[in-house]
C-alpha cells in the first residue's frame, strides 16, 4: 500500500506527548493530501468534537497509532439512538433502576465454582494461534469460524433450546458472532468483547493479540458455557434475555459493534445494560479498572456492587477516551453500558498491537477475576425484572 501525505515528521515528534484520555488536533497528523487514485478507498471517521474527516487506509492506521481515538462512520453515516420511552411511561425511573440489592448470591457462586480457567487457556492458546485476526485478513475470517463453532458446540452440549447463536455479516470479511440465551422477556443484558487483532506496524502482520483482546473473548467465552449450566437460565426461565458479543473490526474504527448497537437502536430492541470485556489478562497492580467515561453511572454503581461481592480484588477509577473500545457503541447507540478493563488505563499493556501480545504473558488469575464479575453481572440482570 502506498504511503499517504500524513504529517509523518510531526507525527513522530508528537505521539509519545498524546494522552490517552484525550484527543489531540486531528490535524497536526493529516493534511491535504495529494491527488489520490479514483480506487483509492476513503473512510469517514468521527472525532471527540463532533468533526469528521476523510482519510485513507494508511491515515487511519497512523492516527491509530498515534492514539487518536475515532469511529469509523462509513457504513453508520446516520447515528441511531434508542428511545428509552418505549421501556416505560417514566423513562428516569427506567434508566436508574439497576439493583441495589443483589439477590442471586448462592447461584453466582456456585457458577463461579464451575468457571473453569483451564478451558480459558486451552481456548486463548488456539485463539492466539492465528497469525492475526485482521478484519480484512483471512485468518481473521477463519478464526471468526472457530470462535462461531465452540460457540455452537457449547450450545449442542448443553443441551438448551434456548440458546442459540448467529453470524452478523459486514461489509468486511470477518463476521461478528452473537449468542444469545432468550429469557421470558426480550429485554436484553449484554456482554461483548471484540474478536480482532492488529499489529501497529501493519495492520495485516502477525498478532496473536492474546490480551488485545483474544483475553475478553475468551473469557466471555467461558462465562457462556458456565452459566449455560444454570438450570433456569438454560430454560429460559430468567426474566431478561442474556447476549453474548465478540465484535468484528474493533481495531478499526468499533465497526462490528457499531453495527450491531446502531441496528438494535433502528429496530427498537431494549438492551437494558452492557458489560464491555477489552483485555482482561493484565494487571500489574492486581485491581480493576473501572471505566468511568462514555459509561453509564448507574449502571457503574451497579457493577461497583458486584465487584465487591463477588471479585476478590477492587478496583481503581479511570477514563479510556472517545471511542475507546465497544462500550462506546453501546452508548452512542442510547444504550446504558459499563466497561471493566483490567487495570488504570495509564497501565495498560506495553506489548498490545506488537509480536509480544502472546499467552506467555497472561495472567490467568486475573482472567478468573474478570469472569467472576461477568458471571455476578450477567446472573443478577437475567433475574431483575426491573431493569
Amino acid at each position: 500500500m502506498r504511503s499517504s501525505a500524513i504529517l509523518l515528521p510531526a507525527l513522530a515528534a508528537t505521539a509519545f506527548a498524546c494522552n490517552l484520555e484525550s484527543s489531540p488536533n486531528v490535524d497536526r497528523f493529516i493534511r491535504l493530501r495529494a491527488v489520490s487514485p479514483e480506487s483509492e478507498p476513503l473512510y469517514t471517521l468521527e472525532f471527540e468534537d463532533g468533526s469528521t474527516r476523510q482519510v485513507t487506509d494508511d491515515e487511519r492506521w497512523e492516527l491509530k497509532r498515534a492514539h487518536v481515538r475515532f469511529f469509523d462512520i462509513t457504513d453508520e453515516p446516520v447515528t441511531a439512538t434508542y428511545s428509552s420511552v418505549s421501556r416505560t411511561t417514566n423513562d428516569e425511573v427506567s434508566i436508574a433502576a439497576f439493583p441495589t440489592a443483589l439477590t442471586q448470591v448462592s447461584q453466582v457462586n456456585t457458577l463461579i465454582s464451575r468457571y473453569t480457567i483451564a478451558n480459558v487457556r486451552t481456548n486463548l492458546q488456539r485463539f492466539s494461534s492465528f497469525y492475526n485476526r485482521y478484519y480484512r485478513a483471512t485468518t481473521g475470517v477463519e478464526s471468526a469460524q472457530w470462535l462461531f463453532d465452540q460457540v455452537s458446540a457449547i450450545i449442542s452440549a448443553s443441551g438448551s433450546s434456548r440458546a442459540s447463536v448467529r453470524k452478523v455479516t459486514h461489509s468486511f470479511s470477518q463476521f461478528s458472532v452473537v449468542a444469545t440465551i432468550q429469557g421470558t422477556s426480550a429485554k436484553t443484558v449484554v456482554v461483548g468483547a471484540h474478536q480482532d487483532s492488529i499489529n501497529s506496524r501493519s495492520p495485516t502482520g502477525e498478532a496473536a493479540g492474546a490480551d488485545d483482546d483474544g483475553s475478553g473473548s475468551m473469557a466471555i467465552l467461558e462465562a457462556f458455557r458456565t452459566i449455560l449450566t444454570d438450570s433456569r437460565i438454560s430454560a429460559g426461565q430468567a426474566p431478561n434475555t442474556l447476549e453474548f458479543h465478540w465484535y468484528a473490526g474493533e481495531e478499526a474504527g468499533l465497526l462490528g459493534s457499531q453495527a450491531i448497537f446502531q441496528q438494535y437502536a433502528r429496530d427498537g430492541k431494549n438492551v437494558a445494560a452492557m458489560l464491555n470485556q477489552d483485555m482482561v489478562g493484565y494487571s500489574p497492580r492486581n485491581q480493576f479498572g473501572l471505566i468511568t467515561d462514555n459509561t453509564n453511572a448507574q449502571l457503574n454503581a451497579f457493577t461497583r456492587l458486584v465487584i465487591g461481592r463477588y471479585a476478590s480484588i477492587g478496583f481503581v477509577e479511570t477514563r479510556c477516551g472517545y471511542a475507546c473500545s465497544d462500550h462506546a457503541s453501546a452508548t452512542r447507540s442510547g444504550y446504558p453500558a459499563s466497561f471493566v478493563f483490567e487495570g488504570a488505563f495509564a497501565n495498560s499493556n506495553p506489548s498490545i498491537h506488537t509480536t509480544s501480545d502472546t499467552i506467555a504473558n497472561i495472567n490467568f488469575n486475573h482472567i478468573y477475576e474478570h469472569g467472576k464479575l461477568i458471571l455476578g453481572f450477567l446472573t443478577e440482570l437475567a433475574f431483575s425484572p426491573n431493569i
